[in-house]
C-alpha cells in the first residue's frame, strides 16, 4: 500500500506545492522538493512557524540580506538607488548573513574599522549606516509577514558618525579663477566658466541639452530647465544664465545636435577627469573641487549683496517656490542678480576664448 501523504501538499510535475490554510491564512507556495518525506518536512517547519507566530507573535529569522534585495526591488524609482545598492554590496561580507534582529552599530562595528582604515571620509561611511538604518526601519514598520507581523519588532538604534573630518568649500578668488581655466583644455575651460557663472552641480552640467534651453523673448535672452529626474533635489531646475554663461553658450551653439558642452563630438560624462587634476596641479591649487565652483558662485552673490532667497533660486537649492513659472518681472530680477557677479575683479577669465582661439590659429 503507497504512503500517504499530508493534507496539504499537491504534487506538480516534479515539484511538490503547499496549498493549506494555516492559521485562517491561505499558504500556496512551491515546497522546491521532489521528494515527499522532504517536502513534509517543509510542510511542518511552516506550520510550526505559523503557530509561533499566532500564538507568541515569534517572527521568523530572515537574513540582512534578504532585506537589501527587496528594498532595493521596491526602490528603483530612486534617483539614488545606486548607491545603496553600491553601499549594500560593501556591506554584504559584513552583515548579510546576519539575522536582522542582530543587525546593530555593533555588528557594523567591523566595517566601519575597515572602511576607516581605507581612507575613507566619515560622510561616505555615514551614506552606508543609512542605507541599513533605513531598510531596518522599513522593515519594524511597513514590511508584514503572511500573518500579519512587521519583519522586525521594533528597530535598533544606528546612530551616524560625528563627522570631524569633513572637507571644507574653497571658494576661488578671481585670480585663482583665471590660473585654473588657462590650465584647462578648451572643453573644460568652457564648462568651468559656465559652472562659475550658474551654479549648476557637475551632472546637471554634463548633462545639458539644446531642448531644455527656453526663450525669454521679453528680456532678449534664454534658461535651460533641468528636468527633476537630474537634479539632487527632485524639482525641475531653472538655470539663470548671466552674460558670461549666455557667451559660453553662445560658443558652442551648433556645435552638437543634443548636448551643449561636448568633446570630439561626443558627450562629455564629468569634468573631474585626469585633465581637471593635472590643470589644477599646474595652477597650484591641487585642493580644488570641481563642486567648488558652485560655491564659488554662491560666495560671490553673497558678497554682491544679493537677498538670501535669491541665492536659494539660482543655485537650484530647494526653497518651496516653483522656481520654474516665473514671471518676466520676477525673472528680471533673478538675470540682474546673477549679472551682479560678471566682471568683479579680474576681467581675464571671460576672454580667455578668444586668448585661446587666436592661438590656436596662429
Amino acid at each position: 500500500m503507497g504512503r500517504i501523504r499530508s493534507a496539504g501538499l499537491i504534487k506538480r510535475g516534479d515539484i511538490w506545492h503547499v496549498d493549506k490554510t494555516i492559521g485562517g491564512r491561505r499558504l500556496c507556495e512551491s515546497t522546491g522538493e521532489t521528494e515527499l518525506e522532504r517536502a513534509e518536512s517543509y510542510l511542518a517547519m511552516r506550520i510550526e512557524r505559523a503557530r509561533q507566530a499566532s500564538i507568541y507573535g515569534e517572527r521568523p529569522k530572515r537574513l540582512f540580506r534578504e532585506a537589501g534585495e527587496r528594498y532595493v526591488r521596491e526602490n528603483q524609482h530612486k534617483r539614488s538607488i545606486y548607491l545603496d545598492e553600491l553601499h549594500l554590496k560593501q556591506l554584504d561580507s559584513y552583515i548579510g548573513d546576519l539575522d536582522l534582529r542582530r543587525v546593530h552599530i555593533g555588528t557594523l562595528q567591523d566595517f566601519i574599522d575597515d572602511r576607516r582604515a581605507q581612507g575613507r571620509k566619515t560622510k561616505t561611511i555615514n551614506l552606508a549606516l543609512a542605507s541599513v538604518r533605513r531598510i531596518l526601519n522599513l522593515a519594524a514598520s511597513e514590511w508584514l509577514d503572511e500573518y500579519g507581523l512587521t519583519w522586525l519588532d521594533r528597530p535598533p538604534k544606528i546612530t551616524l558618525l560625528k563627522v570631524t573630518d569633513a572637507r571644507k568649500p574653497y571658494p576661488l578668488s578671481w585670480d585663482e579663477q583665471t590660473r585654473l581655466f588657462k590650465e584647462l583644455p578648451d572643453h573644460l575651460a568652457r564648462m568651468a566658466i559656465y559652472k562659475v557663472n550658474t551654479g549648476c552641480r557637475e551632472q546637471e552640467v554634463c548633462s545639458l541639452q539644446w531642448d531644455w534651453e527656453v526663450e525669454v523673448p521679453e528680456l532678449e535672452t534664454s534658461v535651460f530647465i533641468i528636468p527633476e529626474t537630474l537634479v539632487k533635489n527632485g524639482e525641475e531646475r531653472l538655470v539663470v544664465l548671466n552674460r558670461t554663461a549666455m557667451s559660453i553658450v553662445n560658443d558652442v551653439r551648433g556645435k552638437h545636435r543634443m548636448y551643449v558642452f561636448t568633446y570630439n563630438g561626443k558627450r562629455i560624462r564629468k569634468m573631474n577627469t585626469a585633465a581637471w587634476r593635472k590643470g589644477r596641479l599646474r595652477a597650484g591649487l591641487p585642493q580644488v573641487r570641481v563642486h567648488d565652483l558652485k560655491h564659488t558662485f554662491g560666495r560671490r552673490l553673497r558678497a554682491a549683496g544679493v537677498s538670501f532667497e535669491d541665492r536659494q533660486d539660482l543655485l537650484g537649492h530647494r526653497s518651496g517656490r516653483i522656481t520654474t513659472h516665473y514671471s518676466a518681472a520676477e525673472f528680471g530680477n533673478l538675470l540682474s542678480a546673477a549679472n551682479r557677479v560678471v566682471g568683479q575683479g579680474s576681467r581675464k577669465t571671460p576672454a580667455l576664448f578668444i586668448l585661446k582661439k587666436k592661438a590656436a590659429s596662429a
